[in-house]
């Protein structure tokens, strides 16, 4: 039997915060993705903060670009990005606007939806493993660029939106690198999950990729 859940929506003042708070507060809140063929829920369990213009691994680091717009914008909002050609990455902007931090939600429980969710990763040969990879996670919940600059403070009726669900103790919070960041932001413990959850995807040193000759 799953617990019973704070389902009061997290106002905009919560994501108006330091990435590094953000983050790990994070860890057992509700997201909700509201679909065609109806709503999915996901508990989050595994995210990774990035600095934008003083974080190497942000996509921020640089300034601005058309890209990563969302970033400099408000707090509350979705920032979805495409990469490797293939998939979908879905990121909560946080800190004052302008400064470009966002947390990525790199995995989650499944807890409503799970048939919609299960649709969309047929490789996943169990729940747990339906939202377990930024990648995963985007995919189960039917998440593309078409919601980058969705605001999931705007209500029930938004596409998304997050709960304040069951907060996670600080002392089941782990931290560490985060997965595939190489260069001067590779040793960040900027990666935190909840220790012992079996939805935690596993972590990843970068590997740098070898140009084409």
């Amino acid at each position: 039997m799953i617990e019973s859940t704070d389902r009061t929506p997290l106002p905009r003042d919560f994501f108006d915060r330091p990435v590094l708070e953000v983050a790990p507060d994070l860890l057992g809140r509700t997201l909700v993705r509201l679909t065609d063929d109806g709503p999915i829920e996901l508990r989050l369990t595994e995210v990774e903060a990035y600095a934008g213009e003083a974080d190497p691994g942000s996509h921020a680091y640089r300034g601005r670009t058309a890209r990563n717009a969302v970033m400099f914008g408000p707090p509350g909002h979705a920032y979805v990005y495409f990469t490797y050609g293939m998939w979908h990455c879905l990121n909560l902007v946080c800190g004052p606007e302008g400064f470009a931090s966002g947390v990525l939600l790199r995995a989650g429980e499944v807890r409503v939806g799970q048939d919609l969710a299960r649709k969309r990763r047929l490789s996943a040969r169990y729940d747990k493993e339906l939202a377990k990879g930024p990648a995963r996670l985007a995919t189960a919940l039917d998440v593309d660029r078409t919601l980058d600059g969705t605001d999931a403070c705007a209500g029930p009726d938004s596409p998304l939106s997050v709960l304040t669900g069951t907060p996670i103790p600080p002392d089941q919070v782990l931290t560490g690198p985060r997965t595939g960041v190489g260069g001067d932001g590779a040793t960040h413990p900027w990666r935190f999950w909840i220790d012992g959850d079996s939805t935690v995807s596993p972590y990843r040193a970068h590997t740098p990729r070898r140009r084409r000759a």
